[in-house]
């Protein structure tokens, strides 16, 4: 008998989303900790949910805070007519 791969019904970039949504003032190397990937990793997705206009960044002296932009469309063709929000809300 072969040992099941781990997997989640979740991409990585909405644990970071879910992160930041319920810990907006915390270190990407905090939110690395509770997703279990690497701070590299989170710094990408972070930039990929930048470009795409789900986050923006705020500089707040030596520390970001993030916000999530609810209304932002999730980009997969089965799921583009939902947003951000409506997901956040379901995982809530």
């Amino acid at each position: 008998m072969t040992t099941p791969t781990p997997w989640t019904f979740l991409t990585n970039h909405t644990h970071v989303l879910l992160c930041l949504q319920q810990h907006p003032g915390d270190t990407l190397r905090e939110v690395a900790t509770r997703v279990g990937i690497t701070e590299r990793a989170v710094q990408r997705i972070v930039r990929d949910l930048e470009d795409a206009g789900v986050l923006t960044r705020e500089r707040h002296g030596r520390r970001n805070t993030y916000r999530i932009q609810p209304s932002a469309p999730l980009r997969h063709p089965l799921e583009a007519h939902h947003t951000v929000g409506e997901l956040l809300d379901l995982l809530r």
